[in-house]
């Protein structure tokens, strides 16, 4: 997927995407020519990497 599509499938602007690429912090991306693509299983590994973790379960019981 381009950049375009990147920035539409995970619902931010396009800044956004060029903005980690500088900073390091988004999906490895590839270059061909001019242009930048990232691999869709990239992708869908460095979203799974962004979880949050998960907080401890609340205490319901009040002692």
């Amino acid at each position: 997927m381009d950049v375009h599509e990147l920035a539409t499938y995970l619902g931010i602007p396009i800044s956004t995407v060029y903005d980690w690429r500088v900073h390091g912090k988004g999906p490895t991306a590839y270059r061909f020519g001019k242009h930048l693509k990232f691999a869709i299983s990239d992708v869908r590994a460095w979203i799974v990497q962004q979880r949050e973790p998960s907080s401890p379960p609340r205490r319901t019981d009040r002692r």
